[in-house]
């Protein structure tokens, strides 16, 4: 049920954010940490997260500490309870819980939190609805905006959205690598990788883009990866793109989100990348298939979603999925979308056809 009061908070409340996964919606949640930030600025606040997020959010000047948790540690009792020791001795006040899964709500629980702030359904699932003892009931379409409906509670309505993701600048290796495909335009970054399956733009035409950008744009072409097999096709699209393209480095999160500040271009599917992309204030190309562009689309002004079609299912059915609705983007259209996202003064996002 909603919240039928505001809370009541001490002047310097002791915070604990919930996000524990993935990539992409950690970088949703950021504007949640710099929301809470300005209204406490006297609060401890910190972020339960896993590993792999963990050094893109170290280090963000809008939290105090990181922790982390290993992914399945819920089904281990050690682990349970090596949580439950470490977080009550927080002495939380207040848990926000964006995620709403179990697994995020145990962790608040876990906590012993007086106010443990959670999603009405149907964005608060599972044992979320139970273990969440202040739940709200959102209306804003895109995640982000929705995340930050959850902090209506605390008087926090309509905050600016500031992701202020924190960066190193870029290694050696990286400013080597960025000098071997100098360009007096700039570069793009394309991004063939993605964990589901379902979310892949087919190799062929990333290399087909890569060209397309160099001859039309005259733009230098980096191509990021993450995983091992992801690496593997970054290297078949530097091979497709004839030249016109470079494989970067192993990259750290901050590392790519230097990288990325510094591109005019990225083009991708609905991953973390492209999200980071959109929160350091590069223009995007997100290709869309099995999620929705509408909901979680590159946030933000100046860029282009483009989605044939929605393929809808479970989310186990479209996790699994081949990748036909991806596919069913040409690469005209992708094209298109390119020059209207470089455009001087372009607007969006749009959704669809970029003619």
């Amino acid at each position: 049920m909603a919240c039928p009061r505001p809370l009541t908070l001490p002047e310097r409340p002791r915070i604990l954010i919930t996000r524990l996964s993935a990539l992409g919606d950690c970088i949703h949640t950021l504007p949640v940490a710099c929301a809470l930030r300005r209204r406490f600025p006297g609060a401890y606040l910190a972020w339960l997260t896993q590993p792999a997020t963990a050094g893109l959010l170290e280090g963000h000047d809008c939290l105090d500490e990181v922790l982390t948790v290993e992914r399945g540690w819920l089904r281990s009792p050690t682990a349970v309870w090596a949580l439950r020791r470490r977080l009550r001795g927080l002495e939380l006040d207040l848990t926000v819980d964006p995620q709403s899964l179990t697994k995020s709500a145990a962790a608040a629980w876990l906590s012993g939190a007086r106010h443990r702030l959670g999603f009405q359904g149907p964005q608060g699932r599972e044992l979320s609805l139970w273990l969440n003892n202040r739940r709200v009931a959102c209306r804003g379409t895109h995640v982000v905006d929705r995340y930050l409906e959850l902090l209506g509670p605390l008087g926090i309505h309509g905050p600016p959205v500031e992701f202020r993701v924190p960066r190193d600048g870029t290694t050696a290796a990286v400013t080597q690598h960025l000098s071997d495909v100098h360009s007096p335009r700039g570069f793009a970054v394309l991004h063939p990788g993605a964990h589901w399956p379902s979310k892949c733009w087919p190799v062929e035409r990333y290399g087909q883009l890569a060209q397309y950008l160099a001859a039309r744009h005259a733009l230098g072409v980096v191509i990021t990866w993450g995983s091992d097999l992801e690496g593997k096709w970054a290297g078949e699209v530097q091979r497709l793109a004839a030249g016109h393209a470079r494989v970067a480095p192993r990259l750290t999160l901050r590392d790519l989100a230097a990288l990325l500040q510094a591109a005019r271009l990225f083009v991708g599917s609905d991953t973390g990348p492209l999200h980071l992309a959109a929160a350091v204030g590069t223009r995007c190309v997100g290709l869309y298939g099995p999620s929705r562009p509408e909901v979680c689309g590159p946030y933000g002004p100046g860029h282009v979603a483009l989605q044939t079609y929605y393929q809808a299912g479970s989310v186990r059915q479209r996790r699994r999925a081949s990748n036909h609705a991806l596919r069913a983007i040409t690469l005209e259209r992708v094209a298109r979308a390119c020059d209207r996202a470089l455009r001087q003064g372009a607007m969006g996002p749009l959704v669809g056809d970029a003619a």
